[in-house]
């Protein structure tokens, strides 16, 4: 099990009473991996101690606000891949594929493609599998990185770690094309509304089509992104 791949996850996932009193934990691992430059670990200190100490529903708005009601910032890969193509469903299905085949059965209720979930997968695999896929979706953390520090968030800093151990480095006119893509005011509610209600997410592949290989899992990165929705994250 690599430990931080599963901090990660931990820390990515919806804020709850049981994630702020594992932080003390989390922030253990996460300062113990050497994998990590000195300047990495340090960066992810801001986001560990406010995750401690914050109060709880300060913590969950903020989530909703950045990776709930900003498309641009989606935990879910996919979204940032295929969009609100039909290519999409067939990922996910190959994507499920691929956990079950490896003995992993994800129990929750956020779609297979969403960060957290696949960290926990490749937290059970081989170091290389691990790094290949991170590696993958090298360009997609690079955008959400300087995103999430344009917006002085913490978060930011969890994104160039995970650039870091993806030992790669991201391609920089795909980390442009992402960042070109507009952004929603969250507070907005009516163009949100107009982003989140184009197409709705198809788990069967499109029966005009075959389903993408396993390895297509996240070799599609530089497409541009098209609206589509998510499950919430609670």
């Amino acid at each position: 099990m690599d430990r931080t791949l599963k901090a990660l996850s931990l820390i990515l996932s919806y804020p709850t009473r049981e994630l702020q009193q594992a932080m003390p934990e989390i922030g253990g691992v996460l300062a113990a991996d050497t994998r990590l430059t000195a300047a990495a670990r340090r960066a992810l200190r801001p986001l560990v101690e406010e995750l401690s100490g914050r109060d709880i529903y300060d913590l969950e708005e903020q989530f909703v606000m950045l990776f709930d009601r900003s498309r641009t910032l989606s935990l879910n890969l996919f979204e940032h891949v295929h969009g609100e193509s039909r290519d999409r469903g067939g990922a996910m299905v190959s994507l499920l594929e691929t956990y079950r085949d490896g003995g992993f059965e994800p129990v929750t209720s956020e779609l297979p493609d969403h960060l957290p979930v696949l960290l926990e997968f490749l937290a059970t695999r081989s170091h290389s599998e691990a790094q290949e896929t991170l590696a993958d979706a090298a360009h997609i953390f690079e955008a959400l990185s300087a995103r999430l520090a344009r917006r002085e968030s913490p978060y930011a800093a969890v994104f160039a770690a995970l650039l870091q151990l993806s030992g790669a480095k991201a391609d920089k006119e795909a980390v442009a094309e992402l960042l070109d893509q507009p952004e929603v005011d969250p507070n907005d509610l009516e163009a949100l509304d107009a982003v989140w209600e184009e197409s709705e997410v198809r788990f069967g592949p499109d029966p005009n089509a075959g389903c993408p290989q396993v390895r297509d899992m996240l070799t599609r990165m530089d497409q541009p992104i098209n609206p589509d929705p998510r499950v919430a994250a609670e």
